[in-house]
């Protein structure tokens, strides 16, 4: 089971690998971040999209975050890379308020709600969605690093230990 320090660190990881992403991103032109570049999202701007719609839509389960208009992947939901970038620090920081705000046993207990990937109403623990998301995450950011190390671009290292907020996020 995960505690509100996990979630704590893990939104600060987030944020630090997005910013990270999005700032080595920046430099390419739309094309580039456009391009199908055989990822299962195909490109770095759909992965990116994916990315905001998901956190967006599990923080809508989790917390007073507005669910997504649109249904599973949400890969087009921002054709504006300003406003993406724009909309990702703003929900990074939304996550961040939110897991400062958790207090044991906040994880606790279940979550339910509808889903339409999955078909119906969907019970899991509190903290196994949680954990989910911060993992989803990392796996997505991982494809987008790829595809920017294979464009020429330089995102910082992903490991978690070579973070400089840990002391500050616990």
């Amino acid at each position: 089971m995960i505690d509100p320090a996990y979630a704590k660190i893990f939104a600060r990881y987030n944020r630090w690998q997005n910013e990270s992403l999005f700032t080595a991103a920046a430099p390419l032109t739309d094309a580039q971040r456009r391009e199908d570049r055989g990822a299962f999202f195909k490109s770095v701007h759909a992965t990116l999209n994916h990315l905001l719609w998901a956190d967006a839509m599990w923080m809508s389960r989790l917390a007073d975050v507005a669910r997504p208009a649109t249904p599973f992947p949400g890969l087009d939901d921002v054709a504006d890379w300003d406003v993406l970038t724009r909309r990702r620090v703003e929900l990074d920081e939304r996550i961040i308020g939110w897991a400062d705000g958790l207090r044991a046993g906040d994880l606790d207990g279940d979550l339910v709600w509808v889903s339409g990937l999955m078909g119906g109403a969907v019970r899991r623990p509190r903290w196994i969605a949680v954990a989910h998301m911060f993992n989803h995450q990392t796996h997505h950011r991982g494809q987008v690093h790829a595809l920017l190390t294979g464009l020429g671009a330089r995102p910082q290292d992903t490991d978690l230990i070579l973070s400089t907020f840990l002391t500050s996020a616990a």
